[in-house]
């Protein structure tokens, strides 16, 4: 699958599987559309949104439509994902997912603290099993 002419980084059928497994997971029912950008995209977003002239891997966006259902936009920078999953040794599919499953928890309204105690809260672990059972 293409959009505007490109390959998507992952196959938009992983990606929906991807969210479904977290939806499922998290027994919650929402629309959640997955966006990938290139880097000074990413970059114009997070500096827009969070204040931040830079690119990120993720950002994520979420509102209750009137109905109390959750609608969360999630983009994912594919450049920023690549260097991270060099810089760690692992595939870049792996961690294109981890990001996926991020941002939706994000949607839904899963937080973690920032600084070290990051990878060791429990939206964290919650994510590193999802990433486990799909990637």
């Amino acid at each position: 699958m293409s959009v505007s002419g490109r390959r998507l980084p992952l196959p938009a059928a992983l990606v929906r599987r991807v969210v479904e497994a977290v939806l499922t997971g998290e027994r919650r029912r929402a629309l959640v559309s997955v966006t990938f950008l290139g880097r000074d995209s990413m970059r114009r977003l997070n500096r827009r949104y969070k204040g931040h002239d830079r690119a990120t891997d993720v950002l994520s966006f979420a509102l209750a439509d009137p109905r109390g259902t959750t609608v969360g936009d999630v983009y994912v920078c594919a450049w920023v994902a690549a260097r991270e999953a060099r810089s760690r040794r692992i595939p870049l599919r792996q961690e294109l997912i981890r990001l996926v499953v991020h941002g939706t928890l994000h949607a839904l309204g899963r937080d973690h603290p920032e600084g070290p105690d990051r990878t060791t809260s429990p939206m964290w672990r919650r994510q590193e099993r999802y990433v486990s059972a799909l990637a």
